[in-house]
């Protein structure tokens, strides 16, 4: 019986601290639409979040290429002097090469859909 009770109680203990050390963001993946799944490999959208592969894209609308702090962009996207608008970033995430060729973004979304809904999103989570 008491074997049992350490077992419990060790048990409860495991799932406890497991439960208390996963970090809890603004970013939640419940909030984000499907379209960005991808996006999320290398980004990250918080309010001083870390960079990741790719730069965090909090506060990314309105703001100027190449700008978020302490991610080391390409010499392509720092020469490329683009403003982060709806126009540029749907363009930007259509074709990457195409608008900035030399960046280090692999990924293109041809889905106007699924960019729109990235834009919303980055537009949404990046304001708040």
């Amino acid at each position: 019986m008491k074997l049992l009770m350490a077992f419990v109680a060790g048990s409860i203990a495991a799932v406890a601290a497991v439960t208390i050390s996963v970090p809890t963001t603004a970013q939640s993946t419940a909030t984000s639409p499907p379209a960005f799944a991808a996006c999320r490999a290398c980004h990250t959208v918080v309010k001083g979040g870390r960079n990741g592969i790719g730069p965090n894209l909090y506060g990314v609308v309105g703001r100027a290429a190449a700008a978020t702090p302490g991610f080391n962009y390409s010499a392509a996207m720092k020469a490329s002097k683009l403003r982060w608008d709806e126009q540029t970033l749907n363009e930007y995430l259509a074709a990457p090469q195409k608008k900035v060729p030399g960046t280090r973004m692999p990924i293109a979304t041809p889905d106007a859909a699924k960019r729109a809904a990235i834009i919303a999103y980055l537009k949404a989570e990046g304001s708040k």
